[in-house]
């Protein structure tokens, strides 16, 4: 493996991919007008993401930290605000003791993006990854090894759909324009649909819509799953885990029926956009974050990432296909770093996608969409290179951000107890 950094020339790019076996769009010049131009109901081709935020109050409210991250989303250039920050519906499905929690305080935070960006929140319950309360979709053998916890019941899911329903309607005061109800990453909605309780989701979403139809419903979909990995004894390196033949999916890269099916079903119960993303950072973080450098309780990369980036990008295009009315934001781009405008122009300019969706890279570079579509050159000092600290931070009790490059974070006093547990993690990475 190579890191994207020294692949300096687009010819060396390409060269690169195409020995990798896989094939990713390329534009030699990108199209800046193409990117800057509509895709309702976005103002331009760009989407900031939804990241977990480990920095707000116990209770679940906004801290300067939080307000500063958002206020950055608001000068971005970005037309799309997907989501934000998941926001917990009840304090028992938060995946850590700092995430946000629904509430009137989720106003000022749409009141610190742009009036003119479609913005949305994103609505989740952890389910077995609750830091406090675990529940699940039911017996699992490999995942409850990881993380048990005990079934959630259907008197359960009743309440909680009132709070999905609850929540939208506060979402709906606070001023954004639609709420995504989260069915990805292993949470609680995601492992439901995979265990066959997909009914939950397509139920949720019809009392949202019929309580609040001023309020649009997207939603962020794994459309296709990985075995669980762990680190191989001898290099650390990303290896199925033993028993992972009872592992079931939900969607493959090579079958994607199941989940393309759900989508029209999404899509029947009212859902009007929608977010491609795959896998969990629980469990097989390079299959939905492809990265270089491994955070301190994961594993070095089984595969080049950008044969995942590929394979996210190959899954969205087939979605996209699949509904082509359907606004589409795709996801996996940071990884290509200087390459993500180019990238980014091609895969718009086929119709592989309608919106691209930037996470990671944001928290470095927050106006990169402003960036590209002004025609700049890309500030490569800022570019992310997937260190993967804004997870081995949490991971360790400290604040989301991106420390390597972030002043913010880079002056922060507790940066030691960083380095200390980076320093503590087993495995390295070989760069040949």
């Amino acid at each position: 493996m190579i890191q994207v950094r020294k692949l300096r020339t687009a010819d060396a790019f390409r060269e690169h991919v195409e020995a990798l076996g896989v094939a990713l769009p390329f534009a030699d010049e990108v199209d800046t007008g193409l990117l800057a131009s509509a895709a309702p109901p976005s103002g331009n081709r760009f989407a900031i993401l939804p990241m977990e935020g480990w920095d707000g109050t116990d209770d679940g409210r906004p801290t300067d930290l939080v307000r500063r991250r958002w206020s950055r989303f608001g000068t971005s250039g970005a037309g799309l605000i997907w989501g934000g920050e998941a926001v917990a519906v009840d304090p028992s499905g938060r995946a850590n003791p700092h995430q946000l929690v629904i509430g009137p305080h989720v106003g000022e935070l749409r009141e610190l993006l742009g009036a003119d960006q479609y913005a949305g929140l994103q609505l989740t319950h952890s389910g077995r990854w609750s830091f406090a309360e675990p529940v699940t979709a039911g017996p699992n053998p490999v995942l409850d090894r990881r993380r048990p916890g005990r079934t959630i019941t259907d008197t359960e899911l009743d309440d909680l759909r009132g709070l999905y329903v609850e929540a939208a309607g506060v979402a709906a005061a606070a001023g954004f324009d639609f709420v995504d109800v989260k069915v990805c990453h292993g949470y609680l909605l995601h492992e439901l649909t995979a265990a066959g309780r997909e009914q939950f989701v397509i139920d949720t979403i019809a009392a949202v819509r019929a309580a609040h139809p001023s309020i649009a419903v997207g939603v962020r979909l794994s459309v296709f799953d990985e075995v669980p990995h762990r680190p191989r004894e001898e290099d650390g390196r990303g290896v199925p885990e033993r028993d992972a033949a009872s592992f079931a999916p939900f969607g493959r890269p090579d079958d994607l029926a199941a989940p393309i099916d759900l989508v029209r079903r999404l899509v029947d119960a009212g859902v009007s956009l929608l977010c491609v993303t795959a896998g969990s950072p629980y469990y097989c973080p390079h299959v939905q974050r492809p990265a270089f450098f491994p955070p301190s309780d994961g594993y070095l990369p089984p595969e080049d990432p950008l044969v995942g980036v590929a394979r996210l990008l190959d899954a969205t295009r087939a979605v996209k296909r699949a509904f082509p009315e359907l606004p589409v934001v795709g996801t996996g781009y940071s990884y290509l770093q200087e390459w993500l405008p180019n990238i980014a122009s091609a895969a718009v300019a086929q119709g592989d996608v309608d919106v691209v969706g930037i996470g990671r890279m944001v928290l470095s570079y927050h106006d990169l969409p402003a960036d590209v579509m002004a025609g700049n050159g890309l500030d490569r000092r800022r570019i992310c290179r997937t260190f993967s600290d804004c997870t081995t931070a949490p991971r360790n009790g400290l604040v989301s951000g991106c420390w390597p490059l972030d002043p913010e974070y880079k002056l922060r006093p507790d940066r030691p107890e960083l380095a200390a547990a980076k320093r503590a993690s087993r495995w390295t990475v070989s760069d040949n």
